[in-house]
């Protein structure tokens, strides 16, 4: 007889069977199992990442300073600030405008208000766009923009207040200049201004040309340090030769010159160097004509400003004197870079305080 609970026996070939399907269905939950901890992994590492990036600064405050655009003030408030433009809060004057001593969020300020001529012959110009631009420019030697003002008829301009003290009038007008401006001072002068127009030339991007370098462009503050003011503003007076005759080279008004460029930067560096040496003013061109023979012929005891008397180590003033000569003497193509003549005056300077 044949039991009802008889076992079936299985072929090899239904086992082998099994054992694969069984083989399959433990790789498909292994599978499952790592595609889902690696998921959670991703997931966690995400939300990780979020929250460092979250409360990281991008920099921190004392490893890259902050480079502020100007700010946009109302005609109202640089009205009030001068009290109505007051003239006994005039500290200065050019040939773009008239400078005043302004009180602006409880800090002194200078203001440059532009000439009315040349705010309507520049009308259409882009005012607000530049002097942003040329605000980002932050430098030791270098005079900072921080704000401006545009209304019919008027463009302002709103500087770090230095003091208003130019090196033309310590050269050439104040009467205890002399005794002020000894050697030393003079050359740490040059060397400041020449780091400051450096800065401009290669440390902004875009480069910023100046325009008009002069003493009159170069204030000094208290503590005799150089700061280069009155930057990239050629735009507003591109026709305008008073001021500029004498500080600019015969190429700047030629058509092939194209007005201002850092090799004319450099020539009026090199007219502002003579007056440092000479202690005479560029008197249209003609302080270049007289100085450049005796720099020539070595006669610096002509050369030197007489109301210092001659240095005892007359070498460094030698040296500036050649790099003069080689930054007015040259044409555009033969010039130094501003950068190659203030690696010369930081090395006079730094032998000086040694």
């Amino acid at each position: 007889m044949t039991s009802s609970s008889s076992i079936q026996i299985l072929s090899p070939h239904q086992t082998l069977q099994i054992k694969t399907v069984k083989m399959s269905h433990t790789k498909v939950i292994v599978y499952c199992f790592v595609m889902v901890s690696l998921s959670i992994s991703l997931i966690i590492l995400g939300i990780v990442l979020y929250l460092i990036c979250k409360k990281r600064p991008v920099e921190s405050e004392e490893s890259l300073p902050i480079k502020r655009c100007a700010r946009a003030y109302t005609l109202t408030d640089i009205d009030a600030a001068t009290d109505g433009f007051n003239h006994r809060r005039i500290v200065g004057q050019g040939r773009l405008g008239t400078v005043y001593a302004a009180v602006l969020e409880e800090q002194v300020a200078a203001v440059k208000r532009i000439h009315p001529r040349l705010v309507l012959s520049n009308a259409g110009f882009g005012f607000s766009t530049v002097i942003k631009s040329l605000s980002l420019a932050q430098h030791p030697h270098v005079v900072s923009i921080i704000g401006f003002s545009e209304a019919p008829g008027e463009r302002i301009i709103v500087m770090d207040f230095v003091g208003m003290v130019s090196l033309d009038f310590y050269l050439h007008q104040n009467p205890d200049g002399v005794s002020l401006l000894d050697w030393s001072h003079r050359l740490r002068i040059a060397a400041g201004a020449a780091r400051g127009l450096e800065y401009l030339h290669e440390g902004m991007a875009p480069n910023i040309v100046h325009g008009c370098i002069k003493a009159s462009n170069i204030l000094i503050d208290a503590k005799f340090c150089a700061r280069v003011c009155d930057y990239g503003l050629s735009f507003l007076a591109p026709q305008e030769r008073k001021g500029l005759i004498g500080y600019v080279d015969d190429e700047y008004w030629s058509n092939e010159g194209c007005g201002p460029c850092k090799e004319s930067d450099v020539y009026g560096f090199g007219v502002v160097l003579l007056e440092i040496l000479s202690g005479r003013v560029s008197e249209e061109g003609l302080l270049v004509k007289w100085a450049l023979p005796l720099i020539k012929e070595m006669k610096f005891s002509e050369l030197l400003d007489p109301r210092q008397g001659f240095p005892s180590d007359v070498k460094p003033l030698v040296r500036m004197a050649k790099v003069a000569s080689s930054c007015v003497g040259n044409s555009r193509k033969s010039r130094p870079s501003i950068g190659q003549v203030a690696t010369i005056l930081n090395s006079l300077e730094m032998e000086l305080r040694v």
